[in-house]
């Protein structure tokens, strides 16, 4: 281990979080027993779309240690608003975003299974279930529409009466443009060649290894509500749930300790967290829900389920000229806080990669179904922009005949043009595009695949390999702040707005103002998780956090640090610019009188105290960071058995850019765990309705996760950086680059492996039924 490296260059220090959570220390959502703690259960809807005809709660609210029966009714008298909506997205012609009232408990009509249509609170969660088995209620069924594609035929089922043809948005791109649309159809008309993919995005679920659970309580004396929340951000849900309560942000108090696992889906607020706010006031009592994993399934924003139409045109020379995508994407039942952001503005930031293509051509429809609602989850529209760009380059290895890798690179951005505005109206900053490519096709071994190839068939095996250029967006939105508190004892109080659920905060950020300020590690305290701290910003989402908070928390240090040269000067008795700050001391130039951070801040509050000094040194402050572009070069190389369909994944390779690395260690996991999810959504996972909506694989018997064996038997990582130019550090995101990169890598590496283009166009996941059909249709057509 490189001691003498710092966190500006990256320094390999193992994570101070890991020892408490390994050792069963965590305390996690269910891990809390308040006084007099209620428990809470739903009922939830069978039925993926139908009336409400009766709903009889007496018999429930009669049973065992039953507390309360509370209904839409309930909700309503309680003055809530829509459970989550979206900011403000214009469409084609300026036309609004369509959002149906979600309510938090269904009283009128149901329109997925798993809907919340009531909740009881009892003693204990055994009598909270059996009271919910107790409740009459009828339905009439209505018409069901579960699919994006058919959701938009003139005659296909409603799904909301204000949302005619169930169209949420018809977005015409970042810049709506008939001029653009016009010159990309002619570019496209005219071209020597055009390569015309259409990939489906399918639903993932997201599987969190801690489902969402809640606790709230309600504090008559003060009229504050509390809510205990496993989240992304405690500000952010205190944000988003206060206004659908009825209530000023001060009213509503929320924490969150640690979470197992989030990925996006623990950003939002949800119906359950405002059922139980409710219930708490209602009966006076803490109120705890913790959901199961088969509510999981059914309930939690899920993923993806989007298609994409790509045309991508090419002259005589295998020179990129233009490209045109058209989106289309199935929200679900309503539209949660950021589904649309993921499937317009999200996929479009993504183009055109790392390829100079001069003219884009974007636009997404998004459209409601009778299923769970969409969110965030890892990648967010990276992996469907970068997957439909990519599976349309091989596609044009193809009809141009130029060979895959060479065209990829006869069509990256050079580093010349770096920054680089995109026909998207975004600008790369930074940028070693060939350099990347070519520092992966080395570690990859990719000249030694013709080799490796023979020795597979003489095992009578088919061997494959594909590569995936791959850019997002790392960033979304641009303010975070910090909180710098002296609390005395030699300690320095670093408060941060974002949540940590696994990204190693207080390692990573902690050494970062340990060295920024010369103080040791240990006299550095994190805290996070409480929406009272009132730090500006957002969630821990689109790998935001390390450049966002880096900058933020070095630029409320220098405020600091300004705060305390005034207080030092006042307490040496020197002139201000005679005060230099270094290694965790103030002194007076060319003396020996100097006095540590910690005496300063301590002082301080004595001179505020008195008048003598206008502030101490706590401080509060924010950064705008713009945002980043993280890239990289992954090549898979997949290993098939045709009598069987089996495929083993025998060597990954994955180079990326994520700019300058505060830990390595961190950055290497992250890629790592991020090409897991990559490799589940491309070979296992799919979330799969049937024709009536009913959720088919609502559990981890029918849901198809990854395991083990579908990782890599070879995993080669490296990394090209090139630091960023829009923040202090030069820090890019890496969180979401494998999840981004791995699902076109496989699949490519998978139509080449199988010979005639049997599998040219398969849809994800590669499953070993899917492999073998196009195996079979490839000895059919004389492949050996």
């Amino acid at each position: 281990m490189d001691t003498k490296a710092t966190a500006y260059k990256g320094r390999r220090e193992v994570r101070l979080e890991d020892e408490a959570l390994v050792r069963g220390a965590g305390r996690f959502v269910d891990d809390a027993r308040f006084p007099k703690q209620a428990f809470a259960a739903f009922l939830r809807s069978p039925h993926a779309h139908a009336r409400l005809t009766k709903l009889d709660t007496a018999e429930a609210a009669n049973g065992k240690g039953v507390l309360a029966v509370l209904t839409g009714a309930d909700m309503k008298a309680a003055g809530l608003g829509s459970a989550g909506t979206h900011p403000p997205l214009r469409g084609r012609g300026g036309k609004p975003l369509v959002q149906p009232f979600r309510p938090t408990l269904a009283s009128e009509r149901v329109t997925y299974v798993g809907e919340a249509i009531a909740m009881v609170v009892a003693e204990t969660i055994g009598q909270a279930l059996d009271a919910v088995d107790q409740i009459v209620i009828e339905y009439d069924e209505l018409p069901v529409v579960v699919d994006a594609r058919e959701a938009v035929k003139p005659d296909a089922p409603q799904v909301h009466p204000d949302a005619p043809g169930n169209i949420v948005t018809d977005w015409p791109g970042m810049v709506e443009s008939a001029e653009n649309e016009r010159e990309v159809d002619e570019i496209i008309r005219t071209a020597p060649h055009v390569a015309r993919v259409t990939v489906q995005h399918q639903r993932l679920a997201v599987m969190s290894m801690e489902p969402r659970g809640a606790n709230a309580w309600y504090d008559a004396k003060t009229d504050v509500y509390h809510l205990r929340v496993c989240s992304q951000s405690a500000g952010t849900v205190r944000n988003q749930t206060a206004p659908i309560l009825g209530v000023p942000p001060n009213r509503l108090h929320v924490t969150t300790e640690d979470v197992g696992g989030a990925f996006g889906m623990k950003t939002p607020t949800y119906p359950e967290y405002l059922a139980v706010l409710v219930a708490s006031k209602k009966i006076g009592r803490p109120v705890a829900w913790m959901s199961t994993r088969s509510e999981a399934f059914m309930t939690d924003t899920q993923g993806r389920d989007a298609w994409t139409e790509t045309e991508l045109a090419v002259d005589e020379t295998g020179k990129f000229l233009a490209v045109r995508m058209k989106h289309l994407c199935g929200q679900g039942a309503y539209v949660t806080p950021a589904g649309v952001g993921i499937n317009t503005n999200n996929v479009a930031r993504c183009l055109p990669g790392m390829y100079d293509i001069p003219k884009i051509d974007f636009s997404s429809r998004c459209v409601f179904t009778n299923t769970a609602p969409i969110g965030p989850y890892r990648g967010a529209g990276r992996p469907e922009a970068n997957y439909a760009l990519d599976r349309a380059v091989e596609e044009a290895a193809r009809v141009t005949g130029i060979d895959t890798a060479k065209l990829r690179r006869k069509n990256l951005i050079q580093k010349s043009k770096m920054p680089y505005k995109t026909a998207v109206t975004t600008t790369y900053d930074s940028g070693d595009f060939p350099g990347v490519y070519a520092k992966a096709m080395e570690l990859s071994d990719y000249a030694g695949f013709g080799k490796r190839k023979r020795e597979a068939a003489r095992r009578k095996k088919w061997l494959g390999i594909g590569i995936s250029c791959m850019l997002e967006h790392a960033g979304a939105l641009p303010t975070e702040g910090a909180f710098l508190e002296f609390p005395g004892d030699s300690k320095l109080i670093m408060a941060l707005n974002v949540q940590a659920t696994g990204q190693a905060h207080a390692t990573v950020f902690g050494r970062l103002l340990s060295e920024k300020l010369g103080i040791p590690r240990e006299q550095i305290v994190h805290r996070h998780g409480d929406s009272t701290l009132e730090i500006p910003g957002f969630a821990s989402v689109g790998s935001r956090s390390a450049q966002a908070v880096s900058h933020a928390l070095l630029h409320t240090a220098d405020v600091m640090l300004a705060k305390g040269k005034k207080a030092a000067a006042m307490l040496l008795e020197a002139s201000e610019g005679d005060i230099q700050y270094a290694n965790g001391q103030f002194l007076v130039v060319g003396t020996d009188r100097r006095i540590s951070l910690f005496d300063t801040a301590a002082r301080a509050k004595d001179l505020v105290k008195t008048g003598q000094l206008a502030e101490t040194l706590d401080t509060k402050d924010k950064a705008d960071t713009p945002l980043t572009f993280p890239n990289g070069v992954h090549i898979a190389e997949v290993e098939i058995d045709p009598d069987t369909g089996h495929l083993d994944l025998v060597r990954y390779t994955a180079v990326d850019d994520p700019g300058t690395m505060l830990n390595p260690m961190i950055v290497e996991g992250q890629v790592q765990g991020s090409v897991a999810n990559g490799l589940g959504q491309a070979l296992t996972e799919q979330v799969i309705y049937d024709a009536g909506g009913q959720l088919v694989t609502g559990s981890f018997m029918d849901y198809g996760a990854p395991r083990t064996h579908h990782m890599p038997v070879e995993f080669r990582e490296a990394v090209h950086a090139t630091p960023a130019t829009t923040n202090p550090l030069g820090v890019k995101g890496t969180g979401e680059a494998g999840t981004t990169a791995a699902i076109a890598a496989v699949m490519n590496a998978v139509a080449h492996a199988i010979p005639n283009g049997a599998a040219d166009h398969m849809d994800m996941p590669a499953t070993p039924m899917k492999v073998w059909e196009a195996c079979q249709r490839a000895i059919a057509a004389g492949a050996k």
